[in-house]
């Protein structure tokens, strides 16, 4: 598929009032969702660098949809995860774990936290892409 089919397929106009919360400490990480994202979608990005950052930005931003990272200074993702279902606003908010932290024990850990998803990376911003549609065109 070449790009420009890829990036006319996927950039719809519905896209456009929905709202991103991107949470990593890794500036690389970030940078990369947010160029791919940008690239290939219109939505609104909120960016965060750990789990307590992240937690006030979803509560006051109010996102549909959160990529969030496991190991960041602060709160870790999986804490940050569950403080988010506590608040009523965000329990149906969908959060997808994208870290290093392949391990059986770790993805367990993140689906107990609330995720609802978990990705590993390195991840293919193709993919990264179609899961991101994905959980925010079933919302409709």
């Amino acid at each position: 598929m070449n790009n420009t089919h890829y990036e006319s397929q996927n950039k719809a106009p519905q896209q456009s009032n929905k709202k991103i919360l991107l949470v990593d400490d890794s500036s690389t990480t970030l940078l990369f969702e947010e160029m791919m994202l940008r690239e290939h979608t219109s939505y609104e990005l909120v960016l965060a660098r750990d789990g307590e950052e992240a937690v006030e930005k979803a509560i006051a931003e109010r996102p549909n949809l959160i990529l969030m990272d496991v190991v960041m200074p602060r709160m870790d993702g999986f804490v940050a995860c569950r403080k988010m279902r506590r608040h009523e606003a965000l329990r149906k908010v969908p959060i997808i774990m994208v870290t290093s932290r392949g391990e059986s024990y770790n993805i367990e850990q993140g689906f107990e936290s609330g995720c609802n998803d978990y990705v590993t990376k390195p991840i293919d911003g193709a993919e990264l892409v179609e899961i991101v549609n994905g959980y925010l065109m079933a919302q409709g």
